[in-house]
């Protein structure tokens, strides 16, 4: 197996710390708001890469952290806490918010076939690690109390800059947002790992600890978090393209120089969703949900198909006229299969020699794009029907878009068929207007959604596809 490794910036031969036993973080949500599909996409690429490791044979653990505080509005370590922002916006508790934003994820996941993590951590379960290693970052001179609060020293590193994409001269007080300087820091890169209850009075959860009452940084918790299950020594760590800088840059700054070693051998970034005004963003105001998707007519494993179709190291655009024709490969894919007859007996060499090509190709820094093309191939291959059935189950264990299910009869939500109608209504008056081109365009976008629509004696009828 291959993946390229952002800290090498180069595609490497994957090999574990451990032989057949992998360890692999992902930097979870926030959870202050709904995830939009950009951060889903993320967490769908991670999803392949976990069950890709297991189909290849290794044993995978697999941690995520829950960010419910101290994650501020701007890398620089200021503004408004995110969770404070999504207490005030809804008049709830700050855990009242973190609650149902972490359920409502965790649904947006089961609703893309993303598997949950082994181990799901709340930051606000770990506050004695934090403390335990912000104590030996102080004692190891990596860190100093300045207004109150802790900082990690990024002078003291021979190389801070790992990932080697910064340039200093260009950074804006060593963050992407252009904010003041906070003038307690020592060096413009340094990062705040404790804050105290002087600097923010309105926070809402706070904790005791040597240096006042206060809560931790951001960066601190995915450190801590991965050492309590996993160790010192990390296999894998996964994220979106912009936690490479500063999130993921400042944990090994503050992992290695509490270690004494190397932290984590392979990072695994995925690049942007970008809409056609660039990248999604819920500053923006209204963003795009999974149940905006659904409530649009889509199967959310339409989205997760979407994804699977690109590179994840290749930004992505979003439009829902591709997410239409996405749609429709995912309905005629569907209906291949369920056309292929369960009849004769597995071909078990024939089994184990797609399972090899699979991994093999997809195994190729996750090329989730070949693993469809070899599905095309299997589809048309001249084995049984039971063969290729057997073979399907295999890769979807790791594609996951249910590929073998049985597409049911459920009902349709009165939204839908509030929307059906309507597109029938727009039609006819197209059609009265002798506008017969919109009037076909109308036809092809429901059928692009699986409703089929039939001109009849009695009036117009659809059926779902």
């Amino acid at each position: 197996m291959k993946i390229y490794n952002s800290l090498t910036r180069r595609v490497e031969e994957f090999i574990p710390n451990e032989e057949g036993r992998v360890s692999m973080y992902t930097c979870g949500p926030t959870v202050y708001h709904f995830a939009h599909i950009g951060n889903l996409r993320s967490y769908i690429c991670e999803d392949v890469l976990e069950k890709l490791l297991r189909y290849s044979g290794y044993d995978v653990k697999r941690v995520m952290n829950i960010t419910d505080v101290g994650h501020l509005s701007s890398d620089a370590d200021t503004g408004e806490d995110k969770m404070l922002k999504g207490a005030k916006r809804e008049n709830k508790t700050v855990m009242e918010i973190a609650k149902f934003y972490t359920d409502a994820f965790f649904s947006d996941c089961a609703k893309l076939n993303i598997k949950t993590p082994d181990v799901v951590e709340p930051a606000t379960n770990c506050i004695k690690e934090f403390i335990n290693m912000i104590e030996g970052l102080l004692e190891k001179g990596y860190a100093y109390k300045a207004g109150e609060n802790v900082y990690f020293d990024t002078s003291k590193l021979k190389e801070y800059y790992v990932f080697g994409n910064q340039n200093e001269d260009e950074l804006m007080v060593g963050v992407r947002d252009d904010v003041t300087e906070d003038v307690n820091k020592r060096n413009k890169n340094d990062f705040v790992l404790w804050f105290t209850k002087s600097k923010f009075e309105d926070q809402a959860l706070k904790w005791d600890s040597p240096w006042g009452v206060g809560y931790p940084g951001w960066h601190i918790e995915c450190s801590c978090i991965s050492m309590k299950h996993l160790g010192t020594k990390l296999d894998i760590h996964c994220g979106g393209i912009d936690n490479m800088f500063p999130h993921h840059t400042n944990e090994i700054a503050q992992s290695e120089s509490f270690t004494g070693h190397k932290w984590c051998n392979y990072w695994f970034h995925v690049h942007h969703l970008n809409d056609e005004s660039g990248k999604m963003s819920k500053s923006k105001g209204e963003f795009l949900t999974v149940s905006l998707l659904e409530s649009k007519g889509y199967d959310p494993l339409v989205y997760r198909l979407f994804a699977l179709q690109s590179h994840y190291r290749k930004p992505l655009t979003f439009s829902f006229e591709t997410l239409d024709q996405t749609a429709a490969t995912y309905r005629k894919l569907k209906n291949r299969i369920a056309n292929i007859v369960d009849e004769g007996n597995v071909d078990e060499a024939a089994l184990k020699e797609w399972h090899e090509k699979f991994a093999t190709a997809v195994g190729d820094d996750c090329n989730t794009a070949m693993g469809l093309t070899l599905l095309y191939d299997v589809i048309k291959s001249d084995h049984n029907g039971a063969t290729k059935r057997r073979i399907i189950e295999d890769f979807d264990y790791v594609l996951s878009l249910d590929l073998l299910k049985s597409k049911e009869t459920e009902a349709i939500d009165d939204e839908l068929t509030s929307y059906i109608e309507a597109k029938i209504e727009e039609r006819a008056a197209a059609k009265k207007a002798k506008d017969f081109a919109k009037a076909d365009a109308i036809r092809d976008e429901l059928a692009s959604k699986g409703i089929i629509i039939k001109d009849t004696r009695e009036g117009v009828i659809w059926s779902r596809g």
